[in-house]
């Protein structure tokens, strides 16, 4: 109902507004004195044009319907739906139809922490100039909330499953190209989500954009750059923020928040080095539920130090599994957040969790991002990163490259390995200025003994450079996802397996 109103008030501004109305003025004021002589011809002289200015200030008060997005200069979510909704009400006449397609691109939380607002409304605005481009004439790109698009195709002849992957295809290559901002090159990846009309659950445009978006939040579950089709039994897993804040608390204490395990692997053996521990919400309902949207609830909750406690207990039970299934796992990773680090009594908590598991302290890798570190002047976590490092374990700078840190501060924190951010990893097979960038990172590493992981490695290519370039280790898509603990049996497993196949070069293959 709300649709057919908003495109009845879109008809009536078309029709009282325009040249091709101005143009009647005369015509209508000479009726006027013919019907009512001297003075209906004065009213309606000064009337009707101000009649005219009134209805178009009306209809431009309702900017949710007509507005255009301050950022990128698109049209917003109604005229997606009011196209989609004039094809399907035109479509018995003239045989064509349309689909809707949402894009979303991937961490833009992180682009925005690592580059900077004024950055990442770069990235939108040429993102919006690239999906205009390479669209149709005639196609309609709208601005969502966010780091998201639609897309309304224009009418088509058929709009099947096969057209539309490729369509996709087509628009993650050119969103894919890199950004050159501060005579730096960033790179993006972009998930996509779409709606046939033969699968729509709605002949509306409504409908044709809610299915879309479904299917993005299904794309975007599946890790960056994935492509996804709307399914009737597909399920709507976006919460929203009260919801959110709502349910994380016992979320937590259910047990529905939990580890979910991504491998480490070293470039000169290809043995595992290490997993890290990664929190995932599998909701019983929505299903798996990306972190982006619970983390930030936990966070304004104050239950950052309780999430941290059940991420260390799982995965200490994890690492006793895989130890008991024989697999060599050296070392597990977890992130402490600048909270939990500034807790007085971190360090007696971790040495408990260890003598009750009975783990060395090295079999634990503190993760703490560049950021905390190169901005801190907090004397609690400057002692509790040093106490961890005296205990024994691992300190992992994380997301190196984006926060910048000292080598000063390196030293102070007692640094034992670096992560490297991924956007120094993008493409770094086929890009020579990336290539240049990390080697400087790990020569420098190198120099100062320093350990290095490449995270965010997506391609075989990209494997291949880091380890030509002297990358101790790496972790990836390319490798494995996350995976929930039951799974990752099942890959160490297959991994092994992989590893004594491989063939061996030189005297010991003889």
């Amino acid at each position: 109902m709300r649709n057919d109103t908003a495109a009845t008030l879109r008809r009536l501004q078309t029709l009282l507004s325009g040249q091709h109305t101005l143009a009647f003025l005369p015509a209508v004021c000479l009726g006027a004195f013919w019907l009512g002589g001297e003075t209906a011809l004065i009213t309606t002289a000064l009337g009707l044009p101000a009649l005219l200015a009134l209805s178009n200030t009306i209809f431009l008060q309702t900017p949710h319907e007509t507005g255009i997005d301050g950022v990128t200069g698109l049209p917003l979510r109604p005229v997606v739906i009011d196209m989609i909704d004039q094809t399907l009400d035109a479509q018995h006449t003239t045989g064509r139809t349309t689909a809707c397609m949402t894009v979303a691109i991937d961490d833009f939380r992180g682009l925005e922490t690592s580059f900077g607002t004024d950055t990442a409304q770069d990235i939108l605005k040429t993102s919006a100039r690239r999906l205009t481009d390479t669209l149709r004439d005639h196609d309609i790109v709208a601005r969502l909330d966010g780091p998201r698009f639609a897309i309304a195709l224009a009418p088509v002849r058929r709009a099947d499953l096969e057209t539309l992957i490729q369509l996709s295809s087509r628009i993650q290559a050119v969103l894919s190209e890199p950004l050159s901002v501060d005579a730096t090159k960033i790179y993006i990846t972009a998930s996509i989500g779409f709606c046939l009309p033969a699968r729509a659950p709605g002949q509306s445009g409504a409908a044709f954009l809610d299915a879309a978006e479904a299917a993005l939040v299904e794309a975007k579950s599946n890790g960056a750059g994935s492509i996804r089709a709307f399914t009737p039994g597909a399920i709507q897993t976006t919460l929203d923020r009260s919801t959110v804040l709502t349910d994380v608390g016992d979320a937590l204490e259910n047990g529905e928040i939990l580890p979910w395990f991504q491998p480490q692997i070293s470039t000169n053996t290809g043995e595992i080095s290490g997993m890290e521990a990664l929190a995932r919400w599998t909701h019983p309902e929505k299903g798996v539920v990306p972190p982006a949207e619970f983390l930030p609830a936990i966070e304004e909750s104050g239950l950052i130090e309780r999430l941290g406690e059940i991420m260390l207990y799982h995965s200490f039970s994890a690492l006793q599994t895989w130890d008991k299934a024989g697999f060599n796992v050296p070392t597990i990773s977890v992130n402490f957040s600048a909270t939990e680090l500034s807790n007085p009594k971190l360090v007696d908590k971790i040495r408990w969790e260890l003598d009750r598991f009975e783990f060395d302290p090295s079999r634990l890798t503190v993760e703490i991002l560049e950021t905390v570190i190169a901005s801190s002047d907090n004397d609690i976590i400057t002692r509790n990163i040093a106490a961890l490092g005296q205990l024994g374990c691992g300190i992992d700078l994380d997301d190196f490259g984006t926060g910048h840190a000292s080598i000063a501060n390196i030293r102070r924190f007692a640094i034992k390995r670096i992560k490297i951010d991924k956007s120094y990893v993008s493409r770094c097979d086929v890009d020579r200025n990336q290539q240049d960038m990390l080697a400087a990172i790990l020569t420098m590493a190198e120099r100062i003994n320093l350990q290095t992981l490449t995270e965010g490695v997506e391609t075989v290519g990209e494997h291949a450079m880091l380890a030509q370039l002297g990358c101790d280790h790496v972790q990836g898509f390319s490798i494995s996802r996350p995976l929930s603990f039951d799974k990752t049996l099942d890959w160490m497993d297959a991994h092994r397996q992989k590893l004594a196949q491989t063939p061996q070069i030189g005297r010991k293959a003889s």
